[in-house]
C-alpha cells in the first residue's frame, strides 16, 4: 500500500518504523516545521521527520503537498499520528486517511486525551483506529484495542504502551484491509463524547488541599510544581499511601538545580516544625 504519513512527535516514530518494516511504500512524511534552537540561529527537525531522513523518505511541512498538482504519484492512503495540526476538507477529499488515536473513542477526544485519562483516574484507556473527517475526532472506528492503566503508571510509562499497542492494531488492520481490497465501514462512535483539552501550564501547580490521589496522578503525569519560600521547585515522584490518604515526594528539582531525592533536599532545605510546601 502506498502511503503519506503525518506526524510529529517522538512518540510517532515508532508507527512510522513499523509500517515501513511491515513492506509499506511510504513515499511521503509530512511534518511540523524544524524549530529553532536555543537563542541562535540553528534548528532542529522534529522527531518524525529526522526518523523519515534516515529511513530516506521525502519530506515536507504543509498537507497542500498531497494534493493531485503536487503529487505525481497518488498515495492510496493517509496515515495520521500525533500530526498535531487541523486537515482540512479539500485535502481529505484528495486522500483517504486514518489516525491512530490514543484513547476509547467517543472518550477523550482532543489534544491530551493520554494526560486527561491519566489525571481522571481512569481505570482503562485505549487506541483506535479511526477514519479522519473535518471534526475533531468524530469519525467512524476500524478498529480498537483496551489498555488497563496501572495504578502507580506515569504518563510516560502509559504513552509508551498505547503506542505499542496502537501501532501493532495499525500495521493489523492494514494488512487485513489489504487482504479484502479494502478498509471496512468504520462503525460510528456511540456514547457522550467527552473532551481532552490540551494541559494548561496553571494546572500543573500542585494544589496541597486536594486529595492525595489526586495530587499523585498529577505528579505522575509528569511536570508538577510549587513552591518553597518564594522559589519553584518540581515534585518528580512520590509515594502514595492509599490507606491513610498521604502523599510524600521521593524525588524533586529546586529551581536552577538537579534532581534529587527528597530527604536530601530537605536535609538542606532544614524547613521549619510544621512548614510544608506553599
Amino acid at each position: 500500500m502506498r502511503l503519506v504519513y503525518l506526524g510529529t512527535p517522538g512518540m510517532a516514530v515508532p508507527t512510522l518504523d513499523a509500517l515501513v518494516a511491515a513492506g509499506h511504500d511510504v513515499g511521503l512524511v509530512v511534518t511540523g516545521a524544524d524549530k529553532r534552537r536555543g537563542r541562535g540561529t540553528d534548528t532542529s527537525p522534529s522527531p518524525v521527520k529526522a526518523a523519515a531522513e534516515r529511513l530516506g523518505i521525502p519530506v515536507v511541512h504543509t498537507v497542500d503537498e498531497l494534493l493531485p498538482e503536487h503529487a505525481a504519484n497518488p498515495f492510496d492512503l493517509g496515515v495520521v499520528v500525533a500530526y498535531g495540526r487541523i486537515i482540512r476538507p479539500h485535502v481529505l477529499a484528495a486522500v483517504p486517511m486514518v489516525n491512530l488515536h490514543f484513547s476509547l473513542l467517543p472518550r477523550w477526544r482532543g489534544a491530551a486525551p493520554v494526560e486527561r485519562a491519566l489525571l481522571a483516574g481512569d481505570d482503562e484507556t485505549g487506541v483506535c483506529v479511526m477514519a479522519v473527517e473535518e471534526g475533531l475526532d468524530t469519525g467512524g472506528v476500524y478498529a480498537r484495542r483496551t489498555v488497563p492503566i496501572g495504578p502507580r503508571q506515569t504518563a510516560p510509562e502509559l504513552r509508551a504502551e498505547l503506542v505499542a499497542a496502537g501501532t501493532t492494531l495499525l500495521v493489523d488492520t492494514l494488512a487485513a484491509a489489504e487482504r479484502h481490497g479494502g478498509l471496512p465501514t468504520p462503525e460510528p462512535q456511540t456514547g457522550e463524547p467527552v473532551y481532552a483539552a490540551k494541559i494548561d501550564p496553571a494546572e500543573l501547580r500542585i494544589d496541597w488541599s486536594r486529595p492525595a490521589a489526586k495530587t499523585d496522578r498529577l505528579i505522575r503525569l509528569g511536570g508538577a510544581w510549587t513552591t518553597w519560600r518564594g522559589k519553584r521547585i518540581k515534585i518528580l515522584a512520590a509515594d502514595l499511601d492509599e490507606p491513610r490518604s498521604t502523599l510524600e515526594p521521593t524525588l524533586v528539582q529546586p529551581e536552577g538545580k538537579p534532581a534529587m531525592a527528597y530527604s536530601a533536599w530537605r536535609n538542606g532545605a532544614q524547613p521549619r516544625p510544621g512548614e510544608w510546601f506553599e
